[in-house]
């Protein structure tokens, strides 16, 4: 039920341990380079929307979001932003069934952002990320990292008690209540609702009367991004909040319904269940109510994670990720057709890559 509802994660995927991989090893991960000309720099934000209760936990109060913010630097120096906390790493693996590894493996994973960086000069687009059901932020580190350093600023979020591990500055680390529901049409439903008013509200903090961060943001170019439930969420964000000027969905089934939905909005999905004749059916419906710029392609061998971190670095781990191409080829792929978009939606420059097939990129099928 989880997978068909909610996307599916890692174990979706068939991340399962190899025979070589050992407890006792201490892997050093990093995440592939960032492919744009400027230095990237990273920061963390705690917002908390006092108009609103946790709709998970009541008694923890008012909802707070942690937020990861990449955005281009004035200079490359400085320590490396974390990638996540070792409580974060812990629960995720965990939550995975993945006990080979030491628990606060993905913690040591090295980026490529500086932290606190000082924000470089001018006004950047905007996009937001959305994770999938049951993933940190962190999971779209390297897509992050990457957007912003082609010139934008990137905002990805956790919802809370939507993943399997969320830190908070006062130290302490919440679990993924939401998963602990019967996983249904419903509660898919309700999770993107939710989702919209948690994104609309970082909107507010980041590009209203006051903002939160003081580097600049060009509040008319604003885009959105999500894997799984989080590309469901997408449409539903757009739907909701006419300042989100262009999506993305990443492999994600739409549980609630597209109807005339006239931005620019790309989907990107695996070829095992998103071409017009796989089982998910939702992509099919929603295509007919996608009335403006869009496109439709796949990837030939990926899973369904392929389109964040997981891939990559479950490769460098040495653990099986079920997929015909390596975590660093998707990664490649993700970034230039999701970075080719943006640039054209918020950008206005002509994309080429859109058009149609690419003899750099073959296993991207076009279904316009």
């Amino acid at each position: 039920m989880r997978k068909s509802i909610l996307g599916g994660l890692l174990a979706a995927t068939l991340l399962t341990c190899t025979a070589a991989t050992q407890a006792t090893a201490e892997p050093t991960l990093r995440l592939p380079r960032p492919t744009g000309p400027r230095p990237v720099g990273a920061t963390t934000l705690q917002l908390v929307d006092s108009s609103r209760t946790d709709p998970w936990v009541p008694s923890s109060g008012a909802r707070r979001l942690m937020v990861s913010l990449w955005y281009p630097a004035s200079a490359a120096r400085g320590p490396r932003a974390a990638y996540m906390t070792p409580d974060e790493s812990a629960l995720l693996l965990k939550g995975e069934g993945i006990t080979t590894v030491p628990p606060d493996t993905l913690s040591r994973t090295r980026t490529d952002a500086y932290a606190d960086a000082t924000p470089a000069r001018g006004r950047h687009p905007l996009v937001v990320l959305s994770p999938g059901f049951s993933l940190p932020r962190s999971s779209l580190t390297s897509l992050g990292e990457d957007l912003a350093s082609r010139g934008y600023v990137v905002a990805a979020v956790d919802h809370s008690y939507e993943n399997f591990g969320e830190t908070f500055p006062d130290g302490h680390t919440t679990t993924c209540v939401a998963c602990e529901l019967d996983q249904t049409p419903a509660l898919a439903r309700k999770l993107a609702a939710g989702r919209a008013a948690d994104l609309s509200f970082v909107l507010d903090r980041l590009t209203g009367p006051r903002p939160v961060w003081k580097g600049g943001i060009s509040a008319s170019r604003i885009g959105m991004a999500g894997h799984s439930l989080g590309g469901d969420s997408t449409a539903v964000t757009m739907a909701a909040d006419p300042r989100v000027r262009a999506g993305v969905n990443m492999d994600g089934t739409f549980n609630t319904p597209v109807t005339g939905l006239s931005r620019p909005f790309l989907l990107v999905g695996t070829a095992a269940m998103h071409t017009p004749t796989s089982k998910d059916t939702t992509w099919g419906d929603a295509w007919q109510h996608l009335t403006g710029w869009k496109r439709w392609i796949t990837v030939a061998g990926t899973q369904h994670s392929s389109f964040t971190d997981l891939h990559p670095l479950a490769d460098q781990l040495g653990l099986a990720f079920g997929a015909d191409i390596s975590g660093t080829r998707a990664v490649q792929i993700t970034r230039a057709y999701v970075g080719a978009f943006f640039d054209r939606s918020l950008r206005h420059r002509p994309e080429p890559l859109l058009d149609g097939p690419s003899s750099a990129f073959p296993e991207v099928t076009f279904w316009n």
